[in-house]
């Protein structure tokens, strides 16, 4: 399956309201949109990463409902960056603190904060250096840790503030450092 970018400007500039509605309006499709204002349609990730990301989700909610630290999201959330893109990573961790600072109404919608940790787990169809680009765009748009984690290859990239991503070939853990506290992901999960 392929994602598809359509670049609407010739039409007319899209409003967050607007991606927000045409989200709301179409529940089966999964939209996000870059800092371009381009809408990006993503298919459907298929039986095998669906029940990778059932998996990833279920560590971090067991750990989270444990620490009671923050809030966790899946890929259904889409979140507003500075930089204009409204994004929905496959995981994402916000410290309690930072979410109540947010009124209901900004809950309720595209939430406008970075997450402080996000996840994507590459499906057959992404291509790496697609997603990379959108990790980037998640590290300079604030978010403090983030893993890349490439199933097929058994690669994870590590991304953290102000440093060049880190490669880990086949790891068996992965470390939530202190963005996480305690926080510790078998890898058994994933691969």
């Amino acid at each position: 399956m392929i994602t598809y970018t359509l670049n609407l400007d010739s039409l007319a500039k899209i409003t967050d309201e607007q991606f927000y509605q045409l989200c709301c309006e179409n529940p089966e499709i999964n939209f996000e949109r870059n800092a371009k204002g381009e809408v990006i349609i993503m298919p459907p990730t298929g039986g095998e990463t669906g029940n990778r990301n059932a998996e990833l989700i279920t560590e971090f909610g067991i750990w989270n409902r444990q620490k009671k630290l923050g809030k966790v999201f899946d890929s259904n959330a889409c979140f507003k960056f500075p930089n204009g893109a409204s994004r929905a990573p496959d995981v994402s961790w916000i410290a309690r603190e930072r979410w109540r600072e947010l009124t209901t109404e900004q809950r309720e919608k595209f939430p406008p904060i970075v997450p402080d940790f996000v996840l994507e787990l590459m499906s057959p169809n992404d291509r790496l250096k697609d997603v990379q680009e959108k990790m980037e765009e998640y590290q300079s748009n604030g978010v403090r840790l983030a893993w890349l984690i490439d199933r097929k290859a058994r690669r994870v990239e590590i991304y953290r503030t102000g440093q060049e991503p880190e490669v880990l070939n086949e790891p068996q853990f992965l470390y939530g450092e202190d963005i996480l506290p305690q926080f510790v992901l078998d890898l058994a999960v994933v691969w």
